[in-house]
């Protein structure tokens, strides 16, 4: 993945999945203390997913510093 277009669509989506964790992890916020149980997966699954992004925003940042 060094097309520059590419990790920009790439990143697209990471920020989708993203914003639908942190959507997931609220929902779950609201409705607490149902689901309590699944507050570390739901959370967990946030993190990984903006730090996925993170990386590749990172990335992008340096592919583009290099050109």
């Amino acid at each position: 993945m060094t097309d520059v277009a590419t990790l920009k669509a790439e990143i697209k989506k990471l920020s989708a999945k993203a914003v639908n964790a942190k959507m997931n992890l609220h929902d779950l916020s609201e409705e607490l203390p149902v689901g309590w149980k699944t507050i570390p997966e739901v959370a967990q699954a946030t993190y990984d997913a903006y730090a996925e992004l993170e990386a590749a925003r990172a990335h992008l940042k340096n592919l583009e510093a290099a050109e």
